[in-house]
């Protein structure tokens, strides 16, 4: 076999390989081992891509090995050869390993820790000078469990530990001076999947990680793909340099090889260069319709500025920044400060104010103005999350531990349906630990869960609601209001926001978590008056709709009836629109309830409430 007298330039961990092969006669490599990988050829330069086995090739045979063994947990053991290698090539490769490997079991036998072990001991002490590697793939399959092995697998891994302080290096050949072992190369998921004690002070294991491509690795690699749309000369167009500087910027967080599936995708749906990050979108989340770019869009947030404040009643600031922030979403512009391969949530809101102001509706809300289904909006109630490990609800349990085959609540959710609005209520309440979760969630788009698979929030609208700033302890320990209905809406903005920047970073510790929020702080004000009447009467309204629809009995309330309810149930502004509802439900639904109840379904389909009647704490209704 002819061998190349200079080696092709690849990837940092090749160079590091390749350097300690005369050193070490065990390797792990682990991570991004499924990826393809950017090989440039030595004096032309031209890059190539090329897969793990094919990279650890070129390497091996430059350095004058004559083979590369390949052992899988399904095939068994074969001969490793590009698809590229000629007829001679594979001739003398599989010569090479035959010689070494006598006794090597036929193709198609069924692989096992004996039959394993047997190549491992012939390989580390060859009975010919013959070079050659062994490729381990699957290694994190080989046991159950790196920490409870079972008592083959303890032994065999104990024999792979005793082999490689044993191991025999072959001699000085094809030119180098230096002896080189005939390496065992694990590949393996995790580092962690082997036994620790087997690498654990060894010196003659050598653990590298395989990471994922950096953004000079995608723009590389963007430019081999862009000749799949017909360019050739970026530098003569462009249009198609800005296209692929796009691709290699978005597709932060992907392999190369998904940059390749992405391609392939885009040309089997007929996209241009230029609709690569709709290819992107396809292959991320799996969906074609994108609800962010329909027409009708624009004109229902439009419409919104006039629907809105008839649902949430008494907050024009609140209402009018979130629309604001909405239609930033809408046109893409999300973070568009940042670099072109941010991927952020297309929206983040923080609410902020007193209970029952209308937090919860106005993201109610957001999710029917956008995308027409209050059905994609999902809720978490964050007192829930108050200790650290009920963080696995959200993401997952880690392998080895109960509920790690469910998976995560919220990464199922937007697993399956990746267009929503997600709020998270009473974010203060959850473990400081749960927080960082938000963190790569905030900056990147994307979480991973406790099964290792990538979620993408790129798509959703994360809405985070608060009470801080409402009350403050006083030298007693005693909660006491820190704004008040009567102040301005300025200045309870100011005491809020201020109150929300101490919480996070004196308190917990965490200024970067409030820095991904940035100026998406909104801060609701109190119900004033007229509000109150307003949130009122549409609640009464909402009480004799359900009466028709539920008994088919036609609710008249007489004026000073409707008078004497409004008195009591809006004279509190601190408890808000709920605190109404409440007071509405104990003076007049609970009463009405029991006059009902009592009444002769005989006496008509019309009943008229003429009066309240109390009893020390009993009212009454009086029906006519």
């Amino acid at each position: 076999m002819t061998h190349p007298t200079s080696h092709p330039a690849g990837p940092p961990f090749v160079r590091e390989f390749e350097a300690t092969l005369p050193v070490h006669s065990q390797f792990v490599l682990w991570g991004n081992r499924h990826d393809s990988f950017l090989v440039r050829e030595h004096g032309s330069g031209r890059p190539r891509l090329l897969a793990l086995l094919d990279v650890l090739w070129e390497t091996l045979r430059t350095s004058g090995y004559a083979c590369l063994l390949v052992h899988d947990p399904v095939d068994g053991l074969r001969v490793h050869l590009p698809a590229g290698a000629t007829a001679e090539e594979c001739e003398q490769a599989e010569e090479a390993a035959s010689r070494l490997l006598p006794r090597r079991p036929r193709p198609g036998t069924v692989p096992s820790l004996e039959t394993l072990r047997t190549l491992l001991a012939e390989l580390a002490r060859p009975a010919q000078p013959i070079r050659a590697a062994l490729a381990i793939e699957d290694a994190s399959r080989i046991a159950r469990s790196a920490t409870e092995l079972e008592p083959n697998e303890r032994d065999f891994f104990r024999f792979c530990a005793r082999l490689s302080r044993t191991a025999v290096p072959v001699g000085a050949q094809s030119g180098r001076t230096t002896p080189l072992y005939n390496p065992v190369i694990w590949l393996a998921d995790r580092e962690g999947d082997l036994p620790a004690w087997l690498t654990s002070g060894n010196d003659q294991i050598r653990s590298i990680g395989l990471p994922g491509p950096d953004l000079g690795d995608r723009q590389a690699t963007a430019r081999l793909l862009m000749r799949l749309f017909g360019v050739t000369d970026l530098d003569a167009d462009p249009q198609a340099a800005e296209a692929c500087d796009a691709f290699a910027a978005q597709t932060d967080g992907l392999t190369l090889q998904a940059m390749i599936e992405v391609t392939r995708l885009a040309r089997d749906r007929g996209l241009t260069m230029t609709e690569l990050p709709d290819a992107i979108r396809i292959y991320k989340l799996g969906v074609m319709d994108n609800p962010w770019k329909r027409e009708y869009l624009r004109k229902r947030i439009t419409d919104g500025q006039h629907s809105i404040p008839q649902r949430v009643v008494g907050q024009p600031q609140a209402v009018t920044k979130t629309l604001d922030i909405l239609k930033r979403a809408a046109l893409g512009l999300s973070g568009a400060q940042q670099s072109k391969g941010s991927a952020r949530p297309r929206g983040v809101l923080f609410f902020a104010g007193p209970t029952g102001v209308g937090k919860t509706e106005l993201a109610k809300a957001v999710s029917s103005l956008i995308f027409a289904d209050e059905s994609a909006y999902l809720r978490f109630d964050m007192s829930e999350f108050s200790s650290e490990h009920a963080g696995d609800r959200l993401i997952g349990a880690p392998p080895g531990y109960v509920g790690f085959e469910a998976g995560g609540e919220l990464t199922n959710a937007v697993r399956q349906q990746p267009f929503r609005v997600i709020l998270f209520d009473e974010i203060e309440k959850a473990h400081p630990r749960i927080l960082d979760k938000f963190l790569q969630v905030l900056e990147d788009g994307r979480l991973t869960d406790g099964r290792g698979s990538t979620v993408h929030f790129s798509e959703s609208v994360l809405v985070f609601t608060s009470n801080l700033g409402t009350n403050v302890e006083n030298g007693s320990g005693r909660l006491v209001p820190r704004i008040d209905p009567a102040m301005p809406y300025e200045e309870i903005e100011e005491r809020m926001k201020a109150a929300i920047s101490d919480h996070f970073t004196r308190v917990l510790g965490r200024p970067e978590l409030l820095n991904r929020f940035g100026d998406n702080i909104v801060v609701f004000n109190f119900i004033d008056r007229a509000a109150a009447v307003r949130i009122f009467g549409l609640q009464l309204d909402n009480i004799i709709s359900s009466v028709h629809e539920e008994q088919g009995i036609t609710l008249e309330v007489d004026p000073e009836v409707q008078e004497a309810l409004r008195k009591c149930c809006t004279d509190n502004p601190h408890t808000g629109g709920r605190g109404i509802g409440m007071a509405l439900e104990s003076q007049f639904v609970n009463p009405l309830a029991r006059a009902l109840f009592d009444r002769d379904p005989a006496a008509g389909p019309h009943v008229r409430v003429t009066g309240l009647r109390r009893e020390g704490d009993i009212v009454s209704v009086e029906l006519a």
